[in-house]
């Protein structure tokens, strides 16, 4: 049984995502970071960063904070949604990329020309030109290609999960999809797997999954 302290953030859908399609029994814990709850010292037992999602393992003891060692732990453990041999390093790069630089952008993205437009200019244009530069990317790593990571046409992995909650976000970035005909194909590949439509919801409804 996994205990997991999420909110309805790309990086807590992440977990919560990847729980749904492992189909493993876990507890939500909701940690309201607008109200600041993520500062309770309960939860800085388990999170020393202050950031969710974080995860207790009942079965082990073991906490964990940050989305991508929880994704790695929980993808080893049950066995599932990761690659072999070379493929898996493939899929460690695209995680790594995600975790350094698609969610870090698009967060920054989020933060001045979501929530503070007008503000600085100059950091709304930096970030804006730096994420369409990322969707490009993605789009060119996905030419021909169902997912990022795996053989042929790729496997469906925890690389391809971590991405995907900051992609649903691209009305946020003011992204159109069809600019990026192969993000907007994958997008949708994956929006259509009934374990994302439940993760999408944890650890409350907010809204239907976009669809571009």
């Amino acid at each position: 049984m996994i205990d997991l302290y999420t909110w309805t953030t790309p990086n807590g859908r992440k977990v919560s995502i990847l729980l749904e399609e492992l189909g493993i029994d876990y507890t939500v814990h909701s940690i309201d970071i607008s109200k600041d709850q993520q500062f309770a010292p309960d939860f800085l037992e388990i999170a020393p960063n202050n950031r969710i999602p974080a995860i207790v393992d009942r079965d082990t003891g073991l906490a964990l904070m940050e989305s991508g060692a929880i994704m790695l732990y929980l993808a080893d453990k049950h066995k599932q949604f990761q690659v072999e041999g070379q493929d898996y390093w493939r899929m460690m790069e695209w995680l790594m990329w995600q975790m350094g630089g698609l969610g870090p952008m698009l967060g920054q993205v989020h933060h001045f020309v979501k929530y503070n437009q007008g503000k600085s200019a100059y950091a709304e244009e930096r970030y804006s030109n730096e994420a369409r530069r990322l969707y490009k990317v993605l789009n060119k790593r996905l030419e021909g290609r169902d997912f990022v990571a795996g053989p042929g046409r790729g496997e469906y992995t925890i690389a391809d999960m971590s991405m995907w909650p900051w992609v649903s976000r691209f009305d946020w970035q003011q992204v159109d999809l069809s600019d990026f005909p192969n993000v907007r194909d994958w997008y949708v590949r994956i929006a259509e797997r009934p374990a994302v439509q439940r993760g999408y919801q944890v650890p409350k409804y907010v809204t239907d999954v976009p669809m571009p």
